[in-house]
């Protein structure tokens, strides 16, 4: 273990042990490809770096060496196909294993890499295509999504089309045509501002933005991967998240590889608790982090039969945390549900860390890595308890924090502003210094002079039996201004009934402040989602609106 981190941080502790201050260096012409992972490959050559199992049992091990080897014949094949630093290619890869190297490679040529989800349309494709002037897609063949890719038309800059795992006419033949190429590699320089990957963010409306980031957003991942996630060195971590979201970014590459711990990638089709938890079991993971949700899954299809005892840390974000789920997580394992905050253009902006007790709910502190402020509409720091916007200062930039939003001067200089990024995310803060998380900024319902977050109200919600999943929205009303509507997808052994509203508005009384309870019930069949499957509110809104002729 060579302790690479440690070339790149300073950090000290309080007298309790607990992390005080996070400062990143990050020298000139910083290439995360070559000074973590070739440094590796090269000085600790067998380090495992990635375990990758199917579910049809297949499963294979990469050492960093590997990892060098096979990047470094995929830039030579990139190279021969014309592609350059400065290019744009998008990556539709799920959990393919190939992502790793083909990431590492790109990097090294200074070509900017679009992770995006497999579950993107023809119109989807055409918008991301057209908008970052795509010249080449990787996708992966487990999918349908070629299928999509072949029936999108005008998008005459995308030059190349290589398929992974696979043959497709029409398609270039990714791990055929790679291992023809040499696996030696000269560096190509880059500057620490140069474009290094580009997110489409899935914004509520509007199309997605494009967040971009610069060279150091690696390094922006170490307090993650060492603080919050807490990854051995030799041990095995995993996040489940595909490699078309940026949670991917934070769990299963810079962060836990430049600590230079291995991660773990599960390809499936459908998601099963009890596999979950097989894999779990069979590969000996150490560091473990997904939404709140599947740790309700995996209670609710029983821990029994499942040996977790390799587990040491577990974490969580995305979503409130039941504190039923805590506890009967934390009674069933000994393990405490870790919780983070932070965004597609950041790393863990709060986040409960090494040594910190949970409180269950919270996101956790402030990050010692940037200093966090939350403010009113005027940019004054509001008082403990009080709801405020999430900002981050910018000044000095600190690796983590995206570059701009691309070929967007407006959205960029309006979310990135005063010397602060505005995250357009409320929050409120406690006595003990704890951030509890309110909502976006255009969710926050302003009810009879109360402003009332609809994450506190959903997060009761979802402790109720019957409710599976829920959104609350503001109605507008010409009394209250607005009134709380929580629109609600029951479960299968559940009916709708009036009954069960007044039940559930009774809940809601008890759980909080009664003023905040849902006036307004509607039970449906599923809630409109974004295409990265997260709640679309402003859909319900619109539709209420429409519903009233507003």
């Amino acid at each position: 273990m060579r302790n690479i981190n440690q070339r790149y941080v300073t950090e000290t502790f309080d007298n309790n042990g607990l992390l005080k201050d996070f400062r990143i260096d990050c020298p000139p012409g910083f290439n995360f490809a070559y000074d973590v992972v070739d440094d590796i490959a090269v000085n600790d050559p067998d380090r495992r770096a990635l375990v990758w199992a199917h579910e049809n049992g297949e499963s294979k091990t990469f050492t960093f060496a590997d990892i060098k080897r096979l990047s470094d014949k995929t830039c030579n094949y990139l190279k021969a196909k014309g592609l350059k630093k400065g290019d744009f290619v998008i990556l539709v890869m799920k959990h393919s294993y190939q992502f790793w190297y083909l990431t590492v490679a790109l990097h090294k040529m200074g070509v900017v890499v679009v992770p995006a989800t497999y579950m993107l349309k023809p119109h989807d494709i055409k918008y991301r295509v057209n908008s970052a002037n795509i010249k080449a897609a990787f996708v992966t063949i487990q999918t349908d999504i070629a299928d999509s890719f072949d029936a999108t038309t005008d998008i005459p800059c995308l030059e190349h089309k290589f398929i992974i795992g696979g043959q497709r006419d029409g398609w270039e033949d990714f791990d055929t045509e790679m291992e023809k190429y040499p696996e030696t590699w000269e560096r190509v320089p880059n500057k620490n501002t140069d474009y290094f990957l580009m997110y489409f963010t899935s914004g509520t409306s509007g199309n997605p933005k494009m967040a971009m980031h610069d060279f150091t957003y690696p390094l922006g991942h170490i307090l993650l991967a060492k603080h919050w996630h807490q990854v051995d060195p030799e041990g095995l971590h995993w996040s489940v998240a595909d490699t078309g979201w940026a949670k991917n970014a934070w769990g299963k590459i810079y962060g836990q590889w430049t600590m230079e711990s291995a991660v773990f990638v599960y390809e499936y089709d459908k998601f099963e608790p009890s596999d979950i938890l097989d894999m779990i079991e069979k590969f000996k993971i150490t560091t473990f982090c997904c939404p709140p949700t599947m740790f309700r899954l995996y209670l609710n299809a029983g821990l029994e039969g499942h040996d977790l005892s390799s587990l040491k840390n577990c974490c969580i974000a995305g979503e409130a945390l039941n504190p039923d789920t805590y506890e009967t997580w934390y009674k069933a394992t000994g393990l405490k549900l870790m919780e983070a905050f932070g965004q597609t253009e950041s790393s863990v902006i709060v986040g409960t860390l090494r040594g910190m007790t949970p409180k269950p709910g919270s996101m956790g502190k402030p990050s010692p890595q940037y200093k966090v402020k939350l403010v009113d509409a005027h940019g004054n720091e509001v008082p403990h308890g009080q709801d405020g916007e999430i900002v981050v200062s910018i000044e000095p930039r600190v690796p983590g924090i995206f570059k701009e939003y691309y070929l967007d001067e407006n959205k960029t200089a309006e979310t990135l502003c005063d010397g602060w990024h505005h995250t357009g995310d409320m929050a409120w803060m406690d006595e003990d210094g704890y951030i509890w998380y309110s909502g976006r900024n255009d969710d926050i319902i302003k009810s009879s002079g109360y402003r009332i977050s609809p994450f506190e109200i959903e997060s009761v919600l979802m402790e109720h039996p019957s409710v599976l999943e829920c959104a609350v929205t503001g109605v507008p009303d010409p009394v209250r201004g607005q009134l709380v509507k929580a629109t609600i997808v029951l479960r299968e052994e559940f009916e709708p009934s009036d009954e069960l509203k007044i039940e559930l508005q009774k809940y809601v009384k008890n759980g909080t402040a009664p003023y905040k309870y849902p006036r307004i019930v509607e039970f449906v069949k599923g809630l409109p989602k974004s295409i990265s499957g997260k709640v679309k509110r402003v859909d319900i809104r619109n539709e209420d609106k429409r519903k009233a002729g507003a």
